[in-house]
Order: C-alpha cells, then sequence, then structure tokens
C-alpha cells in the first residue's frame, strides 16, 4: 500500500472509529429523554454522554474526515505527489493525541461542557488543550493544501486548478478564517479560567468570539459534500459537470457568505445591538445564493446524465439515472434533507421566527438535518467512492452500500421531524430527562419514542457503514478502473485570476469581518462590561 493510501486510511478510520462510537452514545441520550426505562442513567452520566457524542461528531469525525480526504484529493486530483508527507504523519499523530487528551475528562466527569464553549461553565483543561492540538493539527492541513496548489499552479501556468482541489483549498481558507475566534477565545479566556489562573471572565466576548467560529464551522464540515456533488456525483451518474464556474463561484461565495454570520446564534442575546444582528441576519440570507446555485447546477448535470442514458420527456431523466450507485443515490437523498434541513434554517436565522424555536428541540433536528442528514450521508458515499482506491479492492456488495444509505436517510427523517413538531410546542433542549407525569409534558412522549426509533435505524445504519468499509479490505476482487473526478461538459482551458485563487477574496472576506464583528468586539474593550464567576467542573473551585 503507498504512503498516500496509508496516510489517507489513518485519517478515515479514526474519523469513522469516532462516528461509532457517538452513534452508540446519541441512541443512549436520546432513551434517557424517553419514557422508556434508560440502563445506567444519572443526569450527570447524560451530559458525559452528550459532550462525548458531540465532541466527536463535531470535531474528531470531520476535521479527520476532511483531512484524509483533502490528502487523497490533492494527488488525486493534481496527479502529482503530495508535498510534506512526513510533516502530515507527525500532524496526525498531533491531532490523534489531543483526542485522547480531550475524551479522558470528558469520560471522567470532568468536562461536561457540551461541545460548545459557553463560559462561566468550565471543564477540564485538559479537554480544551487536546482540542487545540486536534486544530492545530488541521492548520497542517491547510498549510499543505495550499502550497501543493501553489506548486501545481507553478508547474502549470494559466492552467485553472482542477475543481476538486480549488475547491478543497477553498475550504482550508475557510477554516484558518473560522478558527480564529474560538482560537482566541480558548487560549486567552478559556483555558486560563480552567487552569485557575483567573475567577471571572466576560462572558459576552466569550459568546461573541465563538459565535465567529459557531456557524463558518459548519460550512468546513459541508464542503466535501459540496465537492462530491460537483466534482465526484456527475461522474458517477455516467454523464459530466454542468459548469465549472458555477462550481468556482459556489465555492468561494460560501467562503465570502459563511464568515460573517455567526451573530445570528446571539439573537437572544444582549451584549449587541439590533443593528449589527440585521447586519449579520442579512447576510446569512446570503448563504443561501450558493446552495441554490448547487442545486441548480447538480440538477442539471444530473438531468444531462439521465438523458445520455436514454431519458425521455420533462422528467424521464430522473427515472433513467443509475440509482443503484451509491453516489447517486446518496446525492438524491442529501438533496432531500438538505430541503427540510435548510428550510428550518430559514427560520432560526430570521430575527422575529428565531425567538419561537430558541433553545427548543427545533435547533436541534436542524442540526442533525444538515450535518447528520446532508453531510454525514455524502462522507459515507465519498468513502464508498475513494475505499477502492484506497485498498485496490472492489466492493463486495453495492446493495449493502445501498441499503446502509436508505437507513440512514429514513433514519435520520424519523427522527428529526418528531423534533421539529416538539420544538413548537416549546420542548427544550439540554436537559437530561422530562417528567412525564406532567400533563403538558406527558404529551411528548409518544413523539419521543417515534424519534428513538429513527436513532435505533441511525445506529444500526452506522454499524453496517463500519460493517461495508472493513468488507473492502476483506474482498478478493482487484479494483477494475482508476478513480476519476467528474470532468464539465465543456473543461474551461483559462478561467480569470479571480476564479483560479483566493488573494481577492481574503480581502474581500477581510472587509466583511471587520464590518460585522469589528465594533461588536471592540466594545468589550471601550466600555466596562460585567463579569461572570467562573463555575468549573471539573471539581475545582474557583
Amino acid at each position: 500500500m503507498k504512503s498516500l493510501e496509508r496516510l489517507t486510511l489513518a485519517h478515515l478510520w479514526t474519523a469513522f472509529i469516532a462516528f461509532a462510537v457517538a452513534c452508540v452514545f446519541g441512541l443512549w441520550q436520546m432513551l434517557a429523554r424517553s419514557p422508556i426505562p434508560t440502563p445506567g442513567f444519572t443526569p450527570s452520566n447524560y451530559f458525559i454522554s452528550v459532550t462525548a457524542h458531540g465532541a466527536a461528531m463535531a470535531y474528531v469525525l470531520t476535521t479527520f474526515f476532511i483531512m484524509g480526504f483533502g490528502y487523497f484529493t490533492a494527488e488525486t486530483a493534481l496527479q502529482r505527489p503530495l508535498p510534506g508527507k512526513r510533516i502530515a504523519w507527525a500532524a496526525f499523530g498531533v491531532g490523534l493525541l489531543g483526542v485522547v487528551m480531550a475524551v479522558v475528562p470528558v469520560l471522567l466527569g470532568r468536562a461536561s461542557v457540551l461541545y460548545t464553549f459557553y463560559p462561566p461553565l468550565t471543564g477540564s483543561a485538559w479537554f480544551y488543550i487536546g482540542l487545540v492540538l486536534v486544530v492545530a493539527s488541521s492548520w497542517v492541513w491547510c498549510a499543505i493544501m495550499i502550497v501543493a496548489m501553489r506548486q501545481w499552479k507553478r508547474a502549470n501556468p494559466g492552467r485553472p486548478v482542477p475543481l476538486a482541489m480549488y475547491a478543497t483549498v477553498a475550504n482550508a481558507i475557510l477554516w484558518l478564517w473560522t478558527t480564529v475566534g474560538v482560537t482566541v477565545e480558548l487560549v486567552f479566556q478559556v483555558i486560563p479560567a480552567a487552569l485557575g489562573l483567573v475567577d471571572t471572565v466576560d462572558v459576552g466576548l466569550s459568546r461573541t468570539l465563538f459565535s465567529w467560529t459557531l456557524h463558518a464551522i459548519v460550512y468546513f464540515w459541508l464542503f466535501p459534500a459540496y465537492i462530491a456533488f460537483y466534482t465526484m456525483a456527475p461522474e458517477a451518474a455516467g454523464g459530466r459537470l454542468y459548469s465549472d464556474t458555477m462550481g468556482r463561484l459556489s465555492f468561494i461565495l460560501f467562503v465570502l457568505y459563511s464568515l460573517p454570520v455567526g451573530m445570528h446564534h446571539l439573537f437572544m442575546d444582549p451584549e449587541h445591538s439590533t443593528g449589527f444582528k440585521f447586519v449579520q441576519m442579512t447576510l446569512t440570507v446570503l448563504v443561501t445564493v450558493p446552495t441554490l446555485l448547487t442545486i441548480f447546477t447538480i440538477s442539471a448535470s444530473m438531468e444531462f446524465a439521465g438523458r445520455l442514458r436514454g431519458g425521455k420527456g420533462l422528467f424521464g431523466w430522473i427515472g433513467a439515472l443509475p440509482w443503484e450507485r451509491p453516489m447517486v443515490l446518496a446525492t438524491g437523498l442529501a438533496f432531500f434533507m438538505l430541503w427540510f434541513g435548510g428550510g428550518g434554517g430559514l427560520i432560526n436565522m430570521s430575527y422575529g421566527m428565531n425567538a419561537m424555536v430558541h433553545n427548543t428541540s427545533w435547533v436541534t433536528a436542524h442540526f442533525h438535518l444538515i450535518f447528520g442528514g446532508t453531510v454525514v450521508i455524502m462522507y459515507f458515499a465519498i468513502a464508498y467512492a475513494i475505499w477502492p482506491q484506497l485498498t485496490g479492492r472492489e466492493a463486495p456488495s453495492l446493495r449493502a452500500q445501498r441499503i446502509q444509505l436508505w437507513l440512514w436517510a429514513i433514519g435520520m427523517m424519523v427522527m428529526t421531524l418528531p423534533w421539529h413538531y416538539l420544538g413548537l410546542q416549546g420542548q427544550w433542549r439540554r436537559v437530561a430527562q422530562f417528567d412525564y407525569a406532567n400533563p403538558i409534558i406527558a404529551a411528548w412522549g409518544s413523539w419521543v419514542v417515534v424519534s428513538v426509533a429513527g436513532g435505533a435505524m441511525l445506529l444500526a445504519s452506522a454499524l453496517l457503514f463500519i460493517w461495508n468499509l472493513a468488507a473492502f479490505h476483506r474482498a478478493r476482487t482487484p479494483v477494475q478502473a482508476p478513480f476519476r473526478f467528474a470532468l464539465a461538459i465543456h473543461p474551461p482551458e483559462r478561467v480569470p485570476a479571480s476564479l483560479n485563487g483566493f488573494g481577492l477574496w481574503n480581502a474581500l472576506v477581510a472587509v466583511l469581518m471587520l464590518v460585522a464583528y469589528g465594533y461588536p468586539i471592540a466594545q468589550f474593550f471601550i466600555h466596562d462590561r460585567p463579569v461572570a464567576v467562573v463555575h468549573r467542573v471539573d471539581g475545582a473551585q474557583p
């Protein structure tokens, strides 16, 4: 096995093992909130489970998957050796060490702070330092991706960077911008509080810095799904990408619009004026533009493939698509879940309507549909697509892969639709259990049980996914064809410099971030602000 394959598999197996464990925690948490008796339940165990589940999904699954997929994309799309493989392996070791450092205090009950960083509640300093190491390893990945693209451009002057690599570097740049807020919060506020170096913390400043990261991180997770939409799904469908330019514009707009929007998570917080909240709400609306461009472009690409396969009439191309192929099936299911998850997000980002669903199960449903639905199902599809190249073996059963994808999509819908309904009924989130003896709350019970059934389907799907990946390593049929990214119907011979690099877009991001966060952060240093006493959950006293 070549070094690239080993490097990629190390990252992806780390990501998916963490994912499978997190799914076990997730189902247990749902049982704990249901009327069904739950073994081992205590409020303390519940919040240990929530923290482990959230951190594993949000930081370990995503970061290691994106790094592994990025390394594979760089060498495959650019058709040249990946630079800095030894450095990449070192970064993997640092990230893995960070995971262990974070997991131990969580399981010991010394970091039950969920996966968010909201002082004055603080956990063990080891939890935060471990996560900082994971982020530091991802910065190394960002540098390697940028260097790989620059080396290719020097060797190929004037040629367009392959779209898959261009999008990967866009994600690296997005991530470098994204992590600024949470890094400043952790290094200068949370970790000093967790170490006992300070006894008070400015909660408003902490939440504002975290909002810098809180929404943009979702697009860091989402980018691989969109890379698959543009550069893998059309090839799997037997067609070509409708427009390379549309893909480049979509990834650029994600970089521009996903960063200066995080304060829509603070609509109910008193620290900021309505004016700045309105600015970020407006910018949040613009995030729908690249999504709508993607829906149009990928639908057109699929129509092209369907008509090449003999599809007739207005919608005959849909039935003509090769739905038996996991990548095509996953793309259709991802778009379906994106419709519901994105629709819920329109409610969350609207200043007035946000008040109706704030801190309710509606928010949990929206988040799981976008991340657990659209994002994760495309992670599955990407893994199924590249695993033959990583192992040198063909999949033993595409049918098992299709069953796993259907099980995941159905389970996600069964789990989240009751959450949407219960959120509108006022069911709050971030609590360990409900008193179903209360006549008002009792009516929620049957809906919660339905969502538990969906969670059970998701766990079954997750375990089947791990089984399917392991089956590649046991298979005997050698891989038949090399991996290829999709070509555009009209592959561009040249593109404008602005669509082949990121200098202009970095400058525009800087301007947008200054407008969106300049005064909201500066006000904490200009005016006297109240501070809160640190509350540590690791047993230390402030």
